[in-house]
Parts: structure tokens; sequence; C-alpha cells
């Protein structure tokens, strides 16, 4: 048998709750999902990875993050990128069949309140999205993690 690669060894199972709440104007809008993925430290950085399965097919998504930075690459039937820099604008981009939009966050929050020894914790993201120039809302995304007991 195959020795794991090192990556492989240091992730452990979550399980992941995200909520996306989209303010604009006197309107909001709520988005939840729950699911399983993993979450691993490399380099200084924490990552957490999942797939949702939606019917346009299956999204793969890493989120990585570190003190003031942040990223969330999507994958699969979603192709997206979204930056985040602490009080910074970054550009990112959202594909679709029709064309590329580009996406500019204005991050206004950005932390992961993490447990010591576990992986189970609190990645939370307050900013202002723009796409194609044009303001889209403010957006509060919290990814709550919660490690998942792996049976014998």
């Amino acid at each position: 048998m195959l020795p794991l690669s090192k990556e492989l060894r240091q992730q452990t199972p979550v399980k992941i709750h995200v909520t996306t709440n989209i303010y604009n104007g006197n309107n909001k809008e709520s988005i939840e999902w729950v699911g399983i993925g993993q979450y691993l430290e490399k380099d200084g950085s924490s990552y957490v990875k999942y797939e949702e399965v939606i019917e346009e097919g299956t999204i793969k998504t890493i989120v990585k993050i570190t003190e003031n930075e942040g990223l969330i690459l999507r994958s699969g039937a979603v192709k997206m990128r979204l930056s985040f820099l602490l009080n910074k604008k970054r550009n990112g981009s959202y594909e679709t069949p029709y064309g590329t939009f580009l996406m500019v966050t204005d991050t206004k929050r950005l932390s992961f309140e993490k447990a010591e020894d576990s992986p189970s914790g609190l990645i939370d993201i307050l900013y202002d999205l723009n796409m194609n120039g044009n303001k889209n809302g403010t957006y509060h995304m919290t990814i709550q993690l919660k490690e998942e007991k792996v049976q014998a």
C-alpha cells in the first residue's frame, strides 16, 4: 500500500454550515448550505474544501484564510474567484456561459475564530460586492466548522 501524502494525512473531516446574508437596500436574502468537507492547515493558511451538488452539476469549493486575507475558489458547475483583504478592494471573477464578469470585493470584516486543538471554529466575512461596476449588495458570510469524529 502506498503511503498517504503529508497533505492528505493532515486533512480533518468537518461538518460545514455556510450562511450568506445579502443586504441590498431594504431587501435581505439568505442562503444556507450544510454538508461535510475537509479542513487542513498548510504554510500558515487554513483551508476548507467541500463539494455542493446542484441541478447544473457539482461545485467544488476551496476557502483559504490567513490572518487578514481570504480567498474563495469555486470550480465545476460554477466558476468563481473572490479575494478578500481587510479594508481593501480586491478583484475577482465569475464565469458564466455568457462570459466572465468582473467582481470587486470591499472587505469590512474578516476573521477566523478557531478552537485551539481542533478545526472547529467560525469564519466570518463581511464585504460589499460590485459586479461589472454595479453594487450588488453587502454580503455577510459565516462558515461554521465542527470537527467530524470518524468512527473506527
